[in-house]
């Protein structure tokens, strides 16, 4: 029981005043993706645990709600990219590209409760599915920037960078595919706890991988045969394959890399420092990729395809955004290991991140689909946009309409008359409780309500009466409709 009280404890109870403003604030940014042709989508907060287990990256796979049901591992939804593109693979994968789509919905992640910050929050955000870079990224990241300006935040900051350049010039340092992965994703950790860091990230990682295998073995072999040869010669002598959610071919696949790994010490440590100088930068864009062209002749090494940050750059202005806005940061990591190319995050005023997304060129593959497919989106933080939207003025209009009988042989028509309004869209409360008409009017005044009045009167005449400070009137319930209905 401990475990469940602890499970949803920093999950948050909205109440009838904040959901009102939290989905008017939704409602707002899916106006604005409509607009721009993102159609809504809609998806199972249950998962199967194998879609999210490969691209989340270490950091957010800890914080999944997993469980067993029916011999089946499942999840709670924990970010909505790979269920969105599942249903692609599944079932859009026909329709004319770029697909475009909107999502809206909760997502759950075991995460240390602070401000804007809870175990169930929601989602708003895009997925564009078929659009390769840069004017795709130019839309996306211009469109993140208008779903804000509509609720009245205008005063952010963009982070800007691109994993893509960074795995480019990893892989010219000649360091193997999986010490550059490590790498890659070690620069939120380079940035908070420093080189040594990730030094000791790194030696973690490849500690104790394909000791006892002797890599003459597969001396002459290509990887294919040598993978081939060493799967069939395990699952002769009984070794058990089946390790989480990876398949038997991957486990393979990345033992055959490492007995052939041939990283030496000094290529390692020249790939930290680079990496270690890479995160450094960051600014303006124009410095910033000044910056970076340094490092890249400092280090003699190959231009790692800057043409395409530098495009998406230039095509920003284009969609109305302020390059002052934009900081290029090139230690910018996001934790989610299936980007890319270019990614985002963006930042009120005061520093709390709303918002933030990226390209994923190569996660349709990864996840089944029958080709390659470009890909890039980006998802808002609801309950903090909500913290982050200025506060409206309080309302004082009235939220509904309360009617409010006098006598219980009045009680039929007083329902009748609620019903009627009911039936003109009007939100309508009509008392159950036998009290007094005092009772009632000051239930309603507390609630905010205008006051309908029936009497035995009323009731003989067809009419209502309207009570409210400055009238008290009485009139058929189509005349009310007509001169006071809009009001309630």
């Amino acid at each position: 029981m401990d475990q469940v009280v602890d499970a949803v404890r920093g999950m948050r109870d909205v109440l009838p005043s904040e959901w009102r403003r939290q989905q008017q604030i939704a409602q707002q940014i899916q106006q604005i993706l409509h607009v721009h042709g993102y159609q809504a989508i809609d998806l199972p907060i249950v998962e199967h645990r194998e879609l999210y287990m490969r691209k989340l990256g270490e950091e957010l796979v800890g914080k999944i709600y997993e469980f067993e049901f029916s011999g089946r591992e499942l999840v709670l939804r924990p970010e909505w990219t790979a269920s969105v593109l599942r249903a692609y693979i599944a079932k859009m994968s026909d329709q004319v590209v770029p697909v475009r789509v909107q999502y809206t919905g909760p997502v759950f992640r075991y995460e240390r409760p602070q401000r804007g910050t809870w175990r169930q929050f929601t989602q708003v955000g895009v997925e564009m599915i078929g659009a390769p870079s840069p004017r795709a990224d130019a839309e996306v990241l211009a469109l993140a920037c208008a779903g804000l300006q509509a609720v009245g935040i205008s005063d952010v900051e963009i982070r800007l960078g691109h994993i893509g350049i960074i795995r480019q010039l990893l892989g010219s340092l000649g360091v193997s595919d999986r010490a550059r992965s490590v790498l890659t994703w070690s620069l939120e950790r380079m940035r908070a706890r420093g080189v040594a860091a990730v030094r000791e990230a790194l030696l973690s990682e490849f500690e104790g991988e394909g000791q006892g295998f002797d890599p003459a073995l597969l001396a002459g072999l290509g990887d294919a045969q040598a993978e081939e040869l060493l799967l069939h010669t395990l699952r002769s002598i009984g070794v058990n394959l089946q390790y989480g959610t990876r398949p038997a071919e991957e486990i393979v696949g990345r033992l055959v890399r490492t007995m052939r790994r041939d990283d030496r010490p000094e290529t390692i440590e020249r790939a930290i420092n680079v990496l270690a100088e890479l995160s450094a930068i960051h600014g303006p864009p124009a410095r910033a990729l000044a910056s970076l062209k340094e490092l890249i002749a400092q280090y003699q090494l190959a231009d790692p395809g800057m043409a395409d940050l530098e495009a998406l750059v230039a095509l920003v202005p284009m969609h109305g955004l302020d390059l002052a806005r934009i900081t290029l940061d090139f230690g910018l990591g996001r934790g989610l290991h299936y980007y890319t190319g270019m990614m985002f995050e963006i930042a009120d005023a005061t520093g709390l991140q709303l918002c933030g997304g990226g390209r994923y060129d190569e996660l349709v593959s990864a996840l089944g689909g029958r080709q390659p497919m470009p890909a890039v989106g980006f998802a808002y933080g609801l309950e903090r946009v909500v913290l982050a939207t200025p506060e409206p003025p309080p309302s004082t209009s009235p939220t509904g309409v309360a009617v409010i009988w006098e006598g219980a042989d009045t009680y039929p028509y007083a329902v009748q008359v609620a019903q009627q309004l009911r039936q003109h869209g009007i939100s309508t409360v009509c008392d159950t409780r036998e009290r007094s008409f005092a009772q009632q009017l000051r239930d309603s005044e507390r609630r905010g309500l205008q006051v309908v009045v029936v009497t035995s009167a009323d009731m003989a005449t067809q009419t209502v009466q309207w009570r409210s400070q400055r009238v008290n009137e009485r009139m058929t319930l189509p005349e009310w409709l007509h001169r006071y209905g809009g009001q309630a």
